[in-house]
């Protein structure tokens, strides 16, 4: 399971995150988006060598993000199963030989398009 899809299921838990800056925030998670952005609601932020900060709602890009604290009381074998529907196999056929490329050697191969003077009647 990846890590993002793990932290989507974590909606209205309260987690400490450290960001890569040094600072600390303390919140409930509201929404975690496929960048790994994070928003958080009741936040609780401790910038480096600064007092704590009172927020109603934070918004921390995914890129920003050292890692997540989770509390001791979050129920990891169930949030861990992966329950995403799998993509359905697609035929053989469509799956070999699609795209321009990898034609047989015989026939040309790379090359084809500038300076032969064949195939096109001139």
């Amino acid at each position: 399971m990846k890590l993002v899809r793990f932290l989507m299921k974590l909606n209205n838990e309260t987690v400490t995150i450290e960001l890569k800056n040094g600072s600390i925030v303390h919140g409930t998670i509201t929404g975690v988006d496929m960048q790994m952005n994070t928003h958080l609601k009741t936040v609780k932020m401790t910038a480096r060598n600064r007092d704590p900060t009172s927020l109603d709602s934070l918004s921390i890009r995914g890129n920003n993000i050292r890692y997540f604290v989770l509390p001791d009381a979050l129920p990891l074998d169930t949030l861990l199963v992966d329950d995403a529907p799998k993509p359905k196999n697609r035929k053989k056929d469509e799956s070999r030989g699609r795209g321009g490329r990898g034609r047989a050697p015989e026939r040309g191969g790379r090359g084809r398009g500038r300076g032969r003077g064949r195939g096109r009647g001139f």
